[in-house]
């Protein structure tokens, strides 16, 4: 093992990472994030943005460790989750609001985690290691405001407050519940908002129970749900902005997700704007509705006898 894995596992273990994240594995990226390649020594350390796959690559080709490209998701999850979550990695400073899936996304240390970094091995370093944990808890818990601070607000009918992960797609959800349920849903119950950080962002489960419905699969639940007591149908709404309308297949899915309903269903297909509605046109499946952001105030039916009704 070279002797900067050996180095970042005993920094990665002495700055308190849980030892789930003791790994050579995180010992790779913590390099990766701080482009120090095997000729440099730690005095060297950068700070470049940087995204999973760039990491990966990086990786192969600077220390000859090729993870799968299904490892993609563990990198992620299990190593720059926590690197963010412990304050010693940034995540999208460039861009707080850009939606937590998309491929642009990227990762930069943390400044402070940097002068520190940059001390090992130095007489620096045990005056900054001091400095460091004295300033350790302040540094994550400002970093967790700041990520609230972000999160988009959503309000339910009885005044309850949500919060959505920033980012186009949240803000595509937003607009579903204040604008087109408002206009087309009178009185509409809010059931259930994904969120793209946390995929039950808001779930009312008791009303589903109600109408016969049991959810098991959390990840075909469309991106809203809204139940219209007035005419007793579930309002299923798919937010378009990186994954695809409602089409066939979805259509079959949501079908079949809500077979036990009491309540007809209503499949609805919503984009941000009619652009990019056109690029879907020929994938929207028939006998559901297609609504806009930027025409909010107007509904469009693909065939069938009844307009935003179930069939």
């Amino acid at each position: 093992m070279h002797k900067n894995i050996e180095d970042a596992l005993k920094i990665l273990t002495i700055i308190g990472l849980p030892r789930p994240q003791q790994n050579e594995r995180s010992a790779l990226c913590l390099l990766a994030i701080l482009n120090l390649t095997p000729e440099k020594e730690w005095h060297q350390a950068e700070n470049p943005m940087i995204g999973i796959t760039p990491i990966m690559d990086w990786i192969r080709q600077h220390y000859q460790k090729d993870y799968a490209p299904n490892t993609r998701e563990t990198i992620r999850r299990q190593t720059m989750h926590q690197f963010v979550s412990a304050g010693i990695a940034l995540y999208n400073p460039d861009d707080s609001l850009r939606l937590v899936n998309s491929p642009k996304a990227v990762y930069q240390i943390e400044s402070l985690t940097l002068e520190l970094l940059r001390s090992f091995e130095t007489n620096k370093w045990a005056a900054k290691i001091e400095g460091y944990f004295s300033q350790r808890q302040s540094l994550s818990i400002r970093y967790a405001q700041e990520r609230e601070l972000n999160r988009i607000p959503v309000r339910l009918s009885s005044n309850e407050k949500i919060l959505l992960t920033p980012g186009s797609h949240s803000e595509l959800i937003r607009a579903i519940i204040e604008e087109f349920a408002s206009r087309f849903v009178l009185g509409g119950i809010l059931v259930y908002v994904g969120d793209t950080g946390n995929k039950w962002g808001y779930f009312d489960e008791k009303i589903l129970s109600k109408l016969g419905v049991t959810i098991n699969s959390h990840g075909k639940m469309p991106d809203v749900v809204i139940y219209y007591p007035d005419k007793n149908w579930l309002i299923l709404v798919e937010a378009v902005t990186s994954h695809g309308p409602v089409d066939g297949k979805r259509h079959e899915e949501l079908k079949s997700l809500f077979a036990d309903s009491s309540a007809g269903m209503v499949f609805v297909t919503a984009f941000p704007n009619r652009s990019l509605m056109a690029r879907y046109l020929s994938e929207i499946a028939w006998e559901t509705e297609v609504w806009t952001g930027d025409a909010p105030s107007h509904l469009i039916h693909f065939n069938g006898i009844r307009f935003l009704g179930p069939y």
